[in-house]
Parts: C-alpha cells; structure tokens; sequence
C-alpha cells in the first residue's frame, strides 16, 4: 500500500484500534499469559468483531507459544498483529483482471454498503491503469442509484448504460454486453439491486442477469463481488450467506471501515468463509478504495506501527 493510503487506514480503523490497543493494556498490564489473561483477551477479540471463531483460533495459538509467560503490551499487541495477518493472508488477494474482454463484473450487495459508489471507484481505478471501462445502471428502481452511477462514469470517462425506471435489468445487461463487445471494452461493471426485504424476488432477479448474459459469453460474469459495509459488524457475515444462497460470489469488497469500530469483523469474515477480500474503503474518494494487504491492515487494527 502507498504511505498516503496506509495513513488513512490507520487513521480510518482509529475507533476499531482504540477499543482493541486499550483492551490490552487493561489487561496485560503486569500480567502472566495465564488461562484468566487469555480469557479476557478471547473476549476482547469478540468484542472487537472478530468473532468466535478467529478469536478461539487465535487464543490457541497464544497458549501453544506463551502460555505462562510475562508480556508487555506491546508484545501482545506484536504477536496479535502476527496471528491476525495469517488469518488474513490467504484471503489477500488482488481483483486481476483476466483476458476475456470485456471481463464481466457483477456487483451485488444489500442497498446502503456503498455498492454503486465502489463501482464508481473501480471504474476510475481501472480507467487510470489504461483499461477501458464500461458501467451498467443495473438497479433499474432506485434512479438514485443510476444518478450516482452516471456521475461517477463522467469521472471515470467511462460509458454508463441505463434504461427506462423499472426497465429489466437483465435485459440491460444484455444489450450492455453486446455494446461493450462491439466497443472494445475492457471491463463491464454491472450494478445490481439489493433489495433483501423480497429476498425470494431478487434471488431470480440475479440468476436471470447470469442466463442472459451467459448468452452472449458462457463464461460470464467473469468475477461475482459482494460489497459489504464494516459499520454492521457481525450482519455482514449474514449477508454473505444470503448473498453466497442467490449467486456464486466470487470476492468481497468491504467499504466505509472509516466509519467503524467493528473492523475486526474483516477477520471474521476470512475465518468465516475464505472467500477473497479484493480491496477495502477508508474514505469517499477514488484513492481510499484500495487492495486489502493482511499485514498493513492486522498492525493497523491493533494500533501497532508498520515496519
């Protein structure tokens, strides 16, 4: 990561680092890593939003290596980082754009997680790597979203692809791909409704996107990414299983970590469910969306500086 973005995950992650930073110090103050101690630090880690799982792994690990054992502070907070960087490690992985063209992205997630926004901001991102992408209004009933989605396309220079209100979204993803293929575009970035409250209605609604564009290119979509918003702590983990039931995801993208004192619930998505954590938010603008690196964001959770 740039020094500028780590400064801002740093900074952005601040209301998650405190809470955890001065659980520690609370608690390991003069202390031995006894059962009490790895209790209480279990504890905080759930706290925290890491959840159960994470933290039971976590506090294994602990009692394997220093169990009985004096620690500083800044020693747990040093070994924490570690721990939570290999929970994060594998799921660490980059969006890579592959050789279909256009590479086809479908982007769902529940209204309100900053869904259209991060298109927008992959559209940008992708625009100033030289690729040429192209934006699909996909969530034809809320002309807030297509109004959005329309500013961030001139931001990006990048065509956007709107119908009539209420219009079939899969019918616009169609036409949308057979504009994208006769245009040379690289990349097509399919916005889509998140209505869970019809959960039954949006199920079809995604799955019918997915036969009408495999259509035009079997092998499409080409990436299936679930936005999700670090402010709802532990309900993330239940919109990836809403979310997993409708579509085959293939990556997540968590936003608004800046707003948060739940950022641990990124952990305890990785423990979760192993699915690819491509980048995360910590501000509005184009450059605060970045791609997820375990060990900058385990040190910066835990209040530890970056070496």
């Amino acid at each position: 990561m740039a020094l500028g973005f780590l400064a801002r995950l740093k900074s952005g992650l601040a209301r998650s680092t405190t809470k955890i930073s001065a659980g520690i110090t609370d608690t390991f103050t003069k202390r031995k890593l006894d059962d009490a101690a790895l209790e209480d630090l279990e504890d905080l880690l759930i706290s925290a939003d890491l959840g159960p799982g994470a933290a039971a792994s976590i506090i294994r690990s602990f009692r394997r290596a220093r169990f009985g054992q004096d620690a500083t502070p800044d020693e747990i907070r040093t070994a924490l980082a570690d721990e939570i960087a290999k929970i994060l490690a594998p799921v660490a992985k980059p969006l890579e754009i592959g050789s279909e063209k256009p590479f086809v992205i479908l982007m769902v997630g529940v209204n309100g997680t900053g869904k259209t926004t991060t298109i927008g901001k992959l559209a940008q991102s992708y625009r100033e790597q030289g690729l040429k992408p192209m934006l699909v209004a996909g969530d034809t009933f809320r002309a807030a979203a297509v109004e959005q989605l329309q500013i961030w396309g001139e931001r990006a220079f990048a065509p956007v692809i709107a119908g009539a209100a209420n219009a079939d979204p899969a019918g616009l993803a169609f036409d949308a791909m057979a504009r994208a293929e006769r245009d040379g575009v690289d990349v097509l970035l399919i916005d889509t409704a998140g209505r869970l409250h019809n959960k039954a209605a949006l199920m079809e609604e995604l799955r019918k996107i997915i036969r009408v564009i495999r259509k035009r290119d079997e092998s499409a979509p080409h990436a299936v990414l679930l936005t999700l918003d670090a402010t709802t702590g532990q309900n993330a983990l239940a919109q990836v299983k809403t979310f997993k039931e409708m579509v085959d995801l293939t990556g997540l993208i968590v936003t608004k970590l800046d707003g948060s004192a739940r950022a641990g619930i990124v952990v305890a998505l990785a423990e979760a469910f192993g699915l690819p954590v491509h980048a995360v938010g910590v501000g509005e603008g184009a450059s605060d969306l970045r791609p997820f690196d375990a060990t900058d964001f385990a040190r910066a959770l835990v209040g530890q500086d970056s070496t």
